[in-house]
Protein backbone atom coordinates (compact mmCIF):
# COMPACT_ATOMS: atom_id res chain seq x y z
CA UNK A 1 0.00 0.00 0.00
CA UNK A 2 1.69 3.00 -1.14
CA UNK A 3 1.61 6.55 0.24
CA UNK A 4 -0.69 8.04 -2.54
CA UNK A 5 -3.03 4.89 -2.07
CA UNK A 6 -3.64 5.73 1.62
CA UNK A 7 -3.86 9.64 1.87
CA UNK A 8 -5.93 9.09 -1.73
CA UNK A 9 -6.24 12.97 -3.10
CA UNK A 10 -5.47 14.95 0.20
CA UNK A 11 -1.60 15.13 -0.08
CA UNK A 12 0.59 17.19 -2.53
CA UNK A 13 4.56 15.78 -3.45
CA UNK A 14 6.67 18.54 -3.58
CA UNK A 15 10.70 19.58 -2.87
CA UNK A 16 11.33 22.02 -0.09
CA UNK A 17 12.53 24.30 -2.52
CA UNK A 18 10.20 24.76 -5.08
CA UNK A 19 7.29 24.88 -1.69
CA UNK A 20 9.42 27.98 -0.47
CA UNK A 21 10.68 29.69 -4.21
CA UNK A 22 7.05 29.13 -4.99
CA UNK A 23 6.17 31.58 -1.81
CA UNK A 24 9.06 33.85 -2.48
CA UNK A 25 7.81 34.85 -6.02
CA UNK A 26 4.36 35.33 -4.50
CA UNK A 27 5.36 37.66 -1.46
CA UNK A 28 7.55 40.44 -2.81
CA UNK A 29 8.35 43.31 -0.21
CA UNK A 30 9.54 46.21 -2.55
CA UNK A 31 11.79 49.07 -1.57
CA UNK A 32 10.80 51.84 -4.56
CA UNK A 33 13.61 53.98 -5.14
CA UNK A 34 12.22 56.68 -6.66
CA UNK A 35 13.71 59.66 -8.18
CA UNK A 36 12.27 61.25 -11.68
CA UNK A 37 9.56 60.85 -13.86
CA UNK A 38 9.17 57.54 -14.43
CA UNK A 39 7.88 57.66 -10.60
CA UNK A 40 4.26 58.45 -12.21
CA UNK A 41 4.69 55.04 -14.51
CA UNK A 42 5.66 53.53 -10.83
CA UNK A 43 2.82 55.02 -9.05
CA UNK A 44 -0.28 53.80 -11.40
CA UNK A 45 0.83 50.16 -10.84
CA UNK A 46 -0.38 49.76 -7.27
CA UNK A 47 -3.84 51.27 -8.89
CA UNK A 48 -6.73 49.01 -9.96
CA UNK A 49 -5.90 48.82 -13.58
CA UNK A 50 -2.69 47.22 -13.14
CA UNK A 51 -3.14 45.88 -9.59
CA UNK A 52 0.17 45.26 -8.62
CA UNK A 53 -1.27 42.91 -5.95
CA UNK A 54 -2.37 39.72 -7.93
CA UNK A 55 1.57 39.17 -8.04
CA UNK A 56 2.02 39.66 -4.56
CA UNK A 57 3.69 42.53 -4.26
CA UNK A 58 1.60 45.47 -3.31
CA UNK A 59 2.57 46.51 -0.07
CA UNK A 60 5.88 48.75 -0.68
CA UNK A 61 8.35 48.74 2.40
CA UNK A 62 10.15 52.40 3.15
CA UNK A 63 12.44 50.21 5.49
CA UNK A 64 15.28 48.32 3.45
CA UNK A 65 15.52 45.86 5.94
CA UNK A 66 11.92 44.82 5.60
CA UNK A 67 12.63 44.78 1.82
CA UNK A 68 13.21 42.26 -0.53
CA UNK A 69 13.04 43.84 -4.11
CA UNK A 70 14.71 46.88 -4.87
CA UNK A 71 12.79 48.72 -7.55
CA UNK A 72 15.71 51.29 -8.22
CA UNK A 73 12.99 53.86 -11.04
CA UNK A 74 14.60 57.19 -12.65
CA UNK A 75 17.33 58.70 -12.73
CA UNK A 76 20.61 58.28 -10.66
CA UNK A 77 22.97 60.66 -10.09
CA UNK A 78 26.86 59.89 -8.74
CA UNK A 79 25.36 61.72 -5.57
CA UNK A 80 23.04 59.41 -4.94
CA UNK A 81 25.31 56.37 -5.90
CA UNK A 82 26.38 56.32 -1.95
CA UNK A 83 22.81 56.28 -0.81
CA UNK A 84 21.59 53.70 -3.35
CA UNK A 85 24.76 50.84 -2.79
CA UNK A 86 23.51 51.81 1.38
CA UNK A 87 19.94 51.21 0.71
CA UNK A 88 20.74 47.74 -1.03
CA UNK A 89 23.64 46.86 1.78
CA UNK A 90 20.55 47.21 4.24
CA UNK A 91 18.80 44.64 2.45
CA UNK A 92 18.37 41.37 4.09
CA UNK A 93 19.62 38.15 1.69
CA UNK A 94 17.41 36.91 -0.19
CA UNK A 95 17.07 40.35 -2.43
CA UNK A 96 16.73 41.12 -5.98
CA UNK A 97 16.90 44.66 -8.01
CA UNK A 98 14.58 45.92 -10.96
CA UNK A 99 15.80 48.47 -13.14
CA UNK A 100 12.95 50.61 -13.98
CA UNK A 101 13.53 53.17 -17.33
CA UNK A 102 15.97 53.96 -19.18
CA UNK A 103 17.97 55.79 -17.58
CA UNK A 104 18.10 53.45 -14.26
CA UNK A 105 19.21 51.11 -17.50
CA UNK A 106 21.99 52.82 -18.92
CA UNK A 107 21.70 56.47 -17.94
CA UNK A 108 19.25 56.95 -20.60
CA UNK A 109 19.72 60.49 -22.82
CA UNK A 110 21.71 62.24 -20.09
CA UNK A 111 25.30 61.17 -20.99
CA UNK A 112 26.98 63.85 -18.62
CA UNK A 113 29.15 63.76 -15.65
CA UNK A 114 26.69 64.00 -13.21
CA UNK A 115 24.83 60.75 -13.88
CA UNK A 116 25.47 56.93 -13.06
CA UNK A 117 25.39 55.03 -16.70
CA UNK A 118 23.41 51.99 -15.57
CA UNK A 119 23.57 51.15 -11.81
CA UNK A 120 24.51 47.85 -12.89
CA UNK A 121 28.13 49.22 -12.32
CA UNK A 122 27.00 50.34 -8.58
CA UNK A 123 24.87 47.02 -7.48
CA UNK A 124 23.64 43.90 -9.05
CA UNK A 125 20.77 43.82 -11.15
CA UNK A 126 18.71 41.03 -11.54
CA UNK A 127 15.49 42.69 -13.93
CA UNK A 128 16.22 45.65 -16.45
CA UNK A 129 12.82 46.80 -18.04
CA UNK A 130 13.52 49.85 -20.41
CA UNK A 131 11.75 52.95 -21.60
CA UNK A 132 10.94 56.48 -21.36
CA UNK A 133 8.94 55.63 -19.26
CA UNK A 134 8.43 51.95 -19.30
CA UNK A 135 4.83 51.54 -19.89
CA UNK A 136 3.41 49.94 -16.58
CA UNK A 137 2.93 46.69 -18.92
CA UNK A 138 6.57 46.08 -19.33
CA UNK A 139 6.79 46.78 -15.47
CA UNK A 140 4.42 43.92 -14.70
CA UNK A 141 6.04 41.37 -17.04
CA UNK A 142 9.60 42.04 -15.45
CA UNK A 143 7.92 41.42 -12.64
CA UNK A 144 6.81 38.44 -13.98
CA UNK A 145 9.93 37.36 -15.52
CA UNK A 146 11.54 37.86 -11.92
CA UNK A 147 9.37 35.28 -10.36
CA UNK A 148 10.10 33.29 -13.02
CA UNK A 149 13.68 33.65 -11.63
CA UNK A 150 13.13 33.64 -8.03
CA UNK A 151 11.49 29.64 -8.60
CA UNK A 152 14.28 28.28 -10.09
CA UNK A 153 16.61 29.38 -7.31
CA UNK A 154 18.49 26.44 -5.61
CA UNK A 155 18.92 27.33 -1.60
CA UNK A 156 19.60 23.88 0.17
CA UNK A 157 23.07 23.72 -0.66
CA UNK A 158 24.51 27.11 0.01
CA UNK A 159 26.19 28.31 3.32
CA UNK A 160 24.51 30.53 6.11
CA UNK A 161 24.55 33.70 5.19
CA UNK A 162 25.48 33.75 1.10
CA UNK A 163 22.89 34.54 -1.65
CA UNK A 164 21.13 31.82 -3.75
CA UNK A 165 22.28 30.95 -7.30
CA UNK A 166 20.54 31.01 -10.39
CA UNK A 167 21.10 27.18 -12.07
CA UNK A 168 23.07 28.04 -15.55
Amino acid sequence: MGVENFFGDNIIFTRVNDAVNWGRKYSFFLYPFVTACCGMEFMSLAGPRYDLDRFGAALPRFSPRQADLLMVVGTISHKQAPILVKIYNQMAEPKWVMAFGVCTVSGGFYDNYATVQGIDTLIPVDVYVPGCPPRPEMALDGLIKLQNKVQKEKFSDYPKGAAPTTPA
